[in-house]
């Protein structure tokens, strides 16, 4: 029963020990966590859809140091993504701007999608209308009263 008792309590000490590693709060610099907030908005110009933050490369590296650069200078976090807008274009944006043609980006998977569901919507509805049987034309009076007459001259009998 002890050694029930010690390897719980082992578990426990283990699991909270790990929690704490995790829990850990760190003095950042705010000048750290705008460079963060910044090189997470840029991509890399190297990699392929990685942002600036997350690459490794050295063109990514020198990136991190001259946005530090820029706001230990005094320089505001939108005239820093301006310089690098000039630099590079709109592609240096991860997100891109909703302005001008870029409102495609955004509002053409929306706009596909609509246009999508209508032509379905037209397709289906044209085919339940055309699988309907249709209004029969109206029947002659004679017709009808020559197919009664037959009807009653057929047999009673039930048939298989």
């Amino acid at each position: 029963m002890r050694l029930m008792r010690r390897i719980g309590l082992l578990v426990i000490a283990i699991l909270l020990g790990g929690s704490l590693a995790f829990a850990a709060t760190v003095d950042e610099d705010p000048t750290e966590a705008k460079v963060r907030e910044i090189s997470k908005e840029l991509r890399c110009a190297v990699c392929q859809n990685e942002s600036v933050y997350d690459s490794r490369s050295d063109l990514a590296v020198q990136m991190k140091e001259l946005i530090r650069d820029r706001l230990k200078a005094g320089e505001s976090p939108e005239s820093i993504r301006k310089y690098f807008v000039s630099r590079y274009g709109d592609y240096i944006l991860l997100e891109p701007r909703r302005q001008g043609l870029n409102w495609l980006i955004w509002a053409g998977p929306g706009a596909a999608f609509l246009a999508g569901s209508g032509v379905l919507f037209v397709y289906l509805r044209r085919r339940v209308r055309r699988d309907r049987p249709a209004a029969g034309a109206p029947v002659d009076a004679k017709l009808k009263k020559r197919l009664e007459q037959e009807m009653e001259k057929l047999p009673d009998e039930d048939v298989p």
